[in-house]
């Protein structure tokens, strides 16, 4: 056979394994009959069900094209020829700026600044004025000019040499080199602070002090907050995480840059507190002829006739309760309030007064009395100094000595108490309950003009912190 070309001896071809696969299905179609009409019935059917199931498909509408708005628009290029020809004539000056640290020589100082000139190191240490750089307080702002190495202008900016102007002027001392000699020469004056105002805000965690640290807001600003609210929030036991704050206060520069060696700052211009769900506002304001104080939006004073701490801010180590007593070991009542403090905190009078008692008095150790209107009187033990004399004219605020540990204490704190018609009462309600200043209506009209415009700027921080941004945020 021709077939028998296709394949090896002794191996069966392709086309006998198809007969051979013919007569099997023929002898199996003889003996069951049935059985192979129902598999053929049940291929038949689902192959009409598949075809039923994708037909629809086929008859699709085609996707419509996608329709394209072609625009041509004709741009004018920026002249930038004549704004390149302008800062080819501008000299580019570059400087460096650090600040003084408490471990600096003269010579790491200038290191940092990218200084490399014995000339103007020696000069520093030998000229008195130039010597000043390092003395006193560290954080001086300093900047640097520098050309290959050789110093060519020296600026530091420090705190006032006269403590009287601490708060409001600044030394500027400037070492130059002549252009023409190349010589250096230095100059020292005392230069005025700029005011500038500032916006903070921040959420309680923890402490008024943890959160206001977080918004880089200054301690003596956040004191000025807790005494602001201090009648209405108490800060030791009512405080809860939460609560949310916003502050304009006056902020001090220096040739318009911060200040960076202490904590120079200005009066706080308006503070809102929100305190357990409770807002609380408050808004300086000055009447003419009258001391300036704080009051609510709607011109209600929140300065009362006396302050709610003799100190600016710190913590009741025993209250106005019975107590047992640390030096006689007995149970007695504790007819005042102790503010732990360290020994030098100053302590100021509550309220107006004149100063009736001035020196030792047993227990009390040094100790001021100071009577005020009303039949109200205030004492302050324990003192370390006192800055009063009896019969002296007293302001409230007007510091009256310092906190110490003198007579019957164990440790250095302030014992304070309040008397009406001579029986001591509880300091801290008598503060809350005291009358508030009133303005004129005249005053009334000029202040609610000017809170509505303070209020919208505390609504910009309340945004700032409802909009979810960094607590503690400082903007203006």
């Amino acid at each position: 056979m021709k077939t028998s070309k296709l394949y090896q001896a002794g191996q069966p071809s392709r086309l006998d394994s198809i007969v051979s696969a013919a007569v099997s299905l023929q002898s199996m179609a003889h003996r069951h009959p049935r059985r192979i009409s129902a598999a053929v019935l049940a291929v038949l059917a689902g192959s009409a069900m598949t075809a039923f199931g994708v037909a629809p498909l086929t008859n699709l509408p085609p996707a419509p094209a996608p329709i394209v708005t072609q625009i041509n628009e004709q741009l004018q290029p920026p002249e930038l020829q004549s704004q390149l020809q302008q800062l080819e004539t501008q000299t580019l000056s570059l400087f460096r700026s650090d600040v003084t640290r408490s471990a600096d020589t003269v010579d790491s100082l200038l290191q940092r600044l990218g200084v490399h000139d014995a000339e103007a190191s020696q000069f520093i240490r030998r000229d008195p004025v130039a010597g000043t750089l390092l003395q006193g307080r560290t954080g001086k702002s300093v900047k640097a000019v520098v050309e290959d190495g050789q110093l060519k202008q020296l600026v530091v900016r420090g705190p006032a040499a006269s403590q009287g102007d601490f708060d409001t002027h600044f030394t500027r001392l400037t070492i130059e080199r002549d252009a023409a000699s190349g010589t250096l020469r230095v100059k020292q004056e005392t230069v005025p602070l700029e005011a500038s105002t500032q916006l903070g805000s921040g959420v309680i965690r923890s402490s008024l002090f943890a959160a206001a640290d977080d918004a880089r807001i200054p301690d003596g600003v956040t004191n000025q907050i807790a005494e602001i609210f201090g009648n209405e929030i108490d800060f030791r036991r009512e405080l809860r995480k939460g609560d949310a704050f916003s502050v304009l206060y006056e902020a001090h520069l220096a040739d318009g840059e911060p200040v960076t060696w202490g904590v120079s700052h200005g009066r706080v211009l308006a503070a809102r507190f929100i305190n357990k769900g409770d807002t609380h506002d408050a808004v300086w304001f000055q009447e003419a002829g009258r001391k300036g104080a704080y009051f609510d939006l709607n011109g209600r004073s929140t300065t009362r006739a006396f302050l709610a701490s003799p100190l600016a801010f710190s913590r009741v180590t025993s209250g106005f309760a019975m107590r047992f007593h640390p030096v006689h070991k007995t149970m007695r009542a504790h007819l005042g309030v102790d503010f732990g403090a360290p020994t030098g905190t100053p302590v100021r009078s509550v309220g107006e007064g004149v100063v009736t008692f001035s020196g030792w008095q047993n227990g009390y150790g040094n100790v001021v009395h100071v009577e005020h209107s009303g039949g109200r009187s205030t004492v302050y033990a324990h003192l370390s100094r006192i800055d009063a004399r009896r019969g002296q004219r007293i302001e409230q605020g007007q510091t009256l000595g310092a906190v110490g540990a003198t007579g019957w204490a164990t440790g250095p704190h302030l014992h304070f108490e309040f008397k009406f018609a001579g029986k001591q009462v509880d300091p801290m309600k008598v503060a809350r309950a005291s009358e508030s200043l009133q303005l004129s209506p005249q005053s009334l009209a000029r202040f609610r003009t000017m809170a509505v415009s303070v209020a919208q700027r505390l609504d910009r921080a309340d945004a700032v912190q409802t909009a979810g941004l960094p607590t503690g945020s400082r903007f203006e």
